[in-house]
Formats: structure tokens, sequence, C-alpha cells
């Protein structure tokens, strides 16, 4: 399971123009979930997201989650971070899990963020989604699971 993690001072999403899910400070995390990806990554994902320290401090330091900030996660499924670009110039995307199952691991990592105190706004699985964001530094980074 692949994760981008980008700290925003706001983001949102719409579908077809419609506004779908909008969030103030906090995360984007576009997650991809990769064929053999089992409970214990997606159990890491939320383990790991709601500890990492990549907020300010009130001394401008990298101190603090995103639960001491209180902030928030707008968590999109992507796919496309399962590309593999090592042959020709056409990613292919044999690597991402299938879609049912990628769904169901999407909404069980969002349900565990929110179990773990997170507020999460959520994407449309599957659907064209346009994403706007502020973000903040810019701050991201890249998570794996084990």
């Amino acid at each position: 399971m692949k994760a981008v993690i980008q700290r925003v001072l706001d983001a949102n999403l719409k579908v077809d123009g419609k506004l779908i899910s909008e969030i103030g400070f906090g995360y984007v995390i576009f997650l991809g979930v990769m064929k053999g990806d089992t409970q214990k990554d997606a159990d890491y994902m939320i383990k790991k997201i709601p500890a990492l320290r990549i907020c300010e401090d009130e001394n401008g330091k990298i101190n603090k989650s995103i639960i001491d900030t209180k902030g928030e996660i707008l968590l999109v499924s992507q796919f496309t971070l399962a590309a593999d670009t090592s042959h020709g110039n056409r990613p292919s995307f044999i690597e991402a899990e299938a879609p049912d199952i990628a769904n169901q691991t999407y909404l069980y990592v969002a349900e565990g963020l929110k179990k773990a105190g997170v507020p999460v706004k959520l994407g449309v699985f599957g659907a064209d989604m346009k994403i706007q964001q502020t973000n903040d530094g810019p701050f991201t980074i890249m998570l794996n699971s084990l």
C-alpha cells in the first residue's frame, strides 16, 4: 500500500462540478492499494498516519501530529500510485488491486482513521475527481506499508 500525504491549508473535491468533500487544515492523502496488500498493510497506515509529526508547533518546528493540530483528512483512492513505468512510456497498472477489493480496503482505512480520532472526508471511488488544494509548505511525503 502506498500513500502520498500532502499537508494543506484547505482542499475541496468535486465530481461533475458538484462539491463532494472539503476540508480546512490537514492532509490530502492519495491512497494506492496494491495487489497482495493485506489488512496488516491497512492497519499500518491507520496507526502511522495519525501519529506522523509533520505539522508545525508554536515555534515553527515540525513537531505535531494531525491529532495535535485538530486537522482533517481528505482521503482519495488513487490506483495510479501502482504505476510501473520501467518499460516503455505507457504506465502499467497491473499491480493495482481489483476495484472491489481496493474500495473495501480504502473504506477500511478511512474508518480506521476516523476511529483514531481524525475527521475524514472521502472522494468518490472510481470517479473522475477534480481536487483543488492549497499546499502548506509545501510538505509532501510518501508512505509505504510494510
